[in-house]
């Protein structure tokens, strides 16, 4: 059976939130506080597209407290990108649909933040896979409260950013990777690229937000990023109403061609290190 995966959110760590919202601000991506986690350790900030996707932002309440549940390494290290999110109908129906494959599954569960304004966000999520929350297999969630609550289009980015795209999986061994998406969502064989100026090789399943990512070199950038944090997204994507006149209002680097369609990036220079880019 062929599993449609739609993109509920991507997180991006760091270990002070402020510098965060301050970088993105700096290129047009004026972020939203979303408020402290009921794990009573992280808060975030987020930037919601216009088709109810979103880049979350996290970090420590504390500078410099490492959190003990979920991301403390992405988060001390500054790892930037660090976790996926899809949304599920029923997240205890998929939860068992995976655990029924042999993949370790963590949840259900219940967890919260309270907003800025006081209203209390509510949803359920559950954890595929034994290499962290939404390392590799992306973590599943569904709202309990209204979907508005949790997130808005932002208004830096509405009308011209319209959602996550894509997430490129650092992993460490490609054939290993494809197999474990093509054994939980039944994917057909992914295409294959290099891209020397990204460094990495490629594979895309087609019609998918999904491209896995493996190191060119011993050495090379992603090699260190899995040595330091493991397999996890590596990069961002998104779309956009006009992928041309976005590259130029947000003064994106010239063009690559992944599997016929153009990428463009931010600088990752601006963004704490961050690989966030626009594709076509």
């Amino acid at each position: 059976m062929l599993i449609t995966l739609k993109i509920d959110h991507v997180t991006i760590a760091g270990p002070a939130l402020a510098s965060m919202e301050q970088a993105f601000a700096a290129l047009g991506l004026q972020t939203d506080y979303g408020g402290p986690h009921s794990n009573g350790i992280t808060h975030m900030a987020l930037l919601g597209f216009d088709d109810g996707s979103y880049i979350e932002l996290i970090s420590s309440l504390e500078p410099g407290l490492k959190e003990t549940i979920f991301w403390g390494d992405h988060i001390a290290g500054n790892s930037g990108p660090c976790a996926w999110a899809v949304q599920a109908d029923d997240v205890a129906a998929e939860a068992a649909r995976v655990a029924a494959l042999g993949i370790a599954v963590k949840g259900p569960v219940t967890m919260n933040r309270r907003r800025p304004d006081g209203k209390l966000v509510e949803w359920h999520l559950a954890f595929l896979g034994d290499k962290g929350a939404g390392a590799t297999l992306p973590f599943i969630i569904k709202d309990m409260t209204p979907r508005e609550w949790r997130v808005l289009p932002s208004a830096s980015v509405a009308g011209r950013l319209t959602g996550v795209a894509m997430v490129i999986l650092g992993v460490a061994k490609l054939e290993a990777a494809i197999e474990l998406f093509q054994q939980v969502y039944g994917w057909p064989a992914p295409q294959i690229t290099t891209d020397p100026t990204f460094g990495a090789k490629l594979a895309y399943f087609a019609g998918t937000p999904v491209t896995l990512a493996a190191p060119l070199a011993a050495g090379d950038w992603l090699s260190a990023r899995l040595a330091r944090f493991g397999e996890s997204p590596c990069a961002y994507l998104l779309s956009a109403t006009n992928f041309e006149a976005t590259c130029q209002d947000f003064r994106l680097t010239p063009s690559a061609m992944w599997f016929k369609r153009q990428v463009a990036w931010f600088d990752p220079a601006k963004l704490n290190g961050v690989q966030l880019g626009l594709i076509a």
